[in-house]
Protein backbone atom coordinates (compact mmCIF):
# COMPACT_ATOMS: atom_id res chain seq x y z
CA UNK A 1 0.00 0.00 0.00
CA UNK A 2 1.09 3.46 -0.83
CA UNK A 3 2.21 5.75 2.21
CA UNK A 4 -0.09 8.34 1.16
CA UNK A 5 -3.07 6.17 1.14
CA UNK A 6 -2.59 4.97 4.83
CA UNK A 7 -2.15 8.61 6.02
CA UNK A 8 -5.06 9.96 8.22
CA UNK A 9 -4.67 12.95 10.14
CA UNK A 10 -4.75 13.60 13.87
CA UNK A 11 -6.22 15.42 15.95
CA UNK A 12 -4.67 14.77 19.29
CA UNK A 13 -4.98 16.69 22.51
CA UNK A 14 -2.67 15.39 25.99
CA UNK A 15 -4.36 16.30 29.82
CA UNK A 16 -1.65 14.54 31.74
CA UNK A 17 1.79 12.85 31.47
CA UNK A 18 0.76 9.72 29.77
CA UNK A 19 -1.25 11.68 26.90
CA UNK A 20 1.72 13.72 26.01
CA UNK A 21 3.64 10.35 25.51
CA UNK A 22 1.61 9.57 22.53
CA UNK A 23 2.59 13.26 21.23
CA UNK A 24 5.47 13.05 22.06
CA UNK A 25 5.64 9.73 20.05
CA UNK A 26 4.07 11.71 16.96
CA UNK A 27 6.19 14.44 17.02
CA UNK A 28 9.74 12.55 17.16
CA UNK A 29 12.00 13.59 14.42
CA UNK A 30 9.55 16.37 13.23
CA UNK A 31 11.79 19.26 11.99
CA UNK A 32 10.71 23.52 11.90
CA UNK A 33 12.22 26.62 12.26
CA UNK A 34 12.61 28.42 15.06
CA UNK A 35 10.51 31.62 13.57
CA UNK A 36 7.93 29.07 13.35
CA UNK A 37 7.54 29.32 17.39
CA UNK A 38 6.02 31.79 19.38
CA UNK A 39 5.16 32.43 23.36
CA UNK A 40 1.92 34.68 23.76
CA UNK A 41 1.74 35.58 27.42
CA UNK A 42 -1.44 37.20 27.33
CA UNK A 43 -2.99 33.93 25.81
CA UNK A 44 -0.83 31.45 28.27
CA UNK A 45 0.21 29.27 25.06
CA UNK A 46 3.00 28.67 23.03
CA UNK A 47 2.44 27.68 19.52
CA UNK A 48 4.85 26.24 16.74
CA UNK A 49 4.45 24.46 13.47
CA UNK A 50 6.73 21.68 12.47
CA UNK A 51 6.86 19.21 9.32
CA UNK A 52 6.08 16.07 11.02
CA UNK A 53 7.42 12.30 10.31
CA UNK A 54 4.51 10.37 9.67
CA UNK A 55 5.46 7.11 11.70
CA UNK A 56 2.37 5.26 11.63
CA UNK A 57 3.21 4.90 7.99
CA UNK A 58 6.06 4.09 7.62
CA UNK A 59 5.90 0.67 9.37
CA UNK A 60 8.82 -1.66 9.47
CA UNK A 61 10.43 -0.74 5.51
CA UNK A 62 13.71 0.60 5.41
CA UNK A 63 13.33 2.42 1.55
CA UNK A 64 10.19 4.76 0.57
CA UNK A 65 8.47 6.85 0.12
CA UNK A 66 7.45 7.76 3.28
CA UNK A 67 5.24 10.86 4.54
CA UNK A 68 5.43 14.03 5.91
CA UNK A 69 3.12 16.47 6.83
CA UNK A 70 2.81 20.22 8.59
CA UNK A 71 1.74 19.80 11.80
CA UNK A 72 0.45 22.74 14.38
CA UNK A 73 0.93 22.55 18.15
CA UNK A 74 0.08 24.35 21.42
CA UNK A 75 -0.03 24.10 24.54
CA UNK A 76 -1.94 26.14 27.22
CA UNK A 77 -1.90 27.37 30.83
CA UNK A 78 1.76 28.38 30.00
CA UNK A 79 3.04 31.12 32.67
CA UNK A 80 6.69 31.12 31.59
CA UNK A 81 9.11 30.43 28.30
CA UNK A 82 12.72 29.85 28.09
CA UNK A 83 15.09 28.76 24.86
CA UNK A 84 17.92 26.83 26.07
CA UNK A 85 20.79 26.47 23.81
CA UNK A 86 18.93 28.01 20.96
CA UNK A 87 19.50 31.07 19.08
CA UNK A 88 16.05 31.94 18.85
CA UNK A 89 17.38 35.79 16.88
CA UNK A 90 18.09 33.05 14.06
CA UNK A 91 14.22 32.61 12.85
CA UNK A 92 15.20 30.58 9.92
CA UNK A 93 17.84 28.13 11.84
CA UNK A 94 16.10 24.33 11.38
CA UNK A 95 15.53 22.18 14.55
CA UNK A 96 14.61 18.66 14.83
CA UNK A 97 12.78 17.79 17.72
CA UNK A 98 13.34 14.41 19.52
CA UNK A 99 11.02 14.10 22.27
CA UNK A 100 8.44 16.20 24.97
CA UNK A 101 8.30 15.58 28.57
CA UNK A 102 7.06 16.31 31.39
CA UNK A 103 8.42 17.44 35.11
CA UNK A 104 6.04 17.62 37.47
CA UNK A 105 6.18 19.91 40.53
CA UNK A 106 3.12 20.36 43.34
CA UNK A 107 -0.63 20.21 42.30
CA UNK A 108 0.09 19.36 38.37
CA UNK A 109 2.10 22.36 38.10
CA UNK A 110 5.45 21.87 36.33
CA UNK A 111 7.83 21.95 33.08
CA UNK A 112 7.10 20.67 29.99
CA UNK A 113 10.68 20.13 27.96
CA UNK A 114 10.85 20.30 23.94
CA UNK A 115 13.75 18.48 23.60
CA UNK A 116 16.20 19.14 20.59
CA UNK A 117 19.00 17.43 18.34
CA UNK A 118 22.32 18.82 19.29
CA UNK A 119 21.03 19.38 22.84
CA UNK A 120 18.54 23.08 22.69
CA UNK A 121 15.72 22.44 24.43
CA UNK A 122 12.67 24.76 25.17
CA UNK A 123 11.17 25.01 28.77
CA UNK A 124 7.62 25.64 29.47
CA UNK A 125 6.09 26.16 32.80
CA UNK A 126 3.04 25.49 32.94
CA UNK A 127 -0.05 24.95 35.54
CA UNK A 128 -1.14 22.33 33.70
CA UNK A 129 -0.30 19.59 31.25
CA UNK A 130 -2.92 20.95 28.38
CA UNK A 131 -1.33 20.42 24.99
CA UNK A 132 -2.95 20.17 21.44
CA UNK A 133 -1.74 18.63 18.44
CA UNK A 134 -3.28 18.65 14.44
CA UNK A 135 -2.19 17.98 11.11
CA UNK A 136 -3.05 21.05 9.28
CA UNK A 137 -1.77 20.03 5.40
CA UNK A 138 -2.12 18.12 2.82
CA UNK A 139 0.44 15.07 3.20
CA UNK A 140 3.41 14.65 1.03
CA UNK A 141 5.78 11.75 -0.16
CA UNK A 142 9.84 11.80 1.39
CA UNK A 143 12.38 9.16 0.48
CA UNK A 144 14.33 9.54 4.08
CA UNK A 145 13.18 8.14 7.00
CA UNK A 146 14.64 9.13 9.80
CA UNK A 147 17.82 6.68 11.54
CA UNK A 148 18.09 6.22 15.44
CA UNK A 149 20.82 4.29 16.35
CA UNK A 150 20.33 1.70 19.01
Amino acid sequence: MSALKDYKPLRLMAGDEEDLGVISACLQDAVGKLGDMAWLPDERRFVLVVNRFVWECAGERRAGPFVRVRAGLHFDDVKAAQFQHLRTEAKEAVVELLAIRFEAAADGEGVLVLDFAGGGALRLEVESVNAYMSDISEPWRTRAKPIHEE
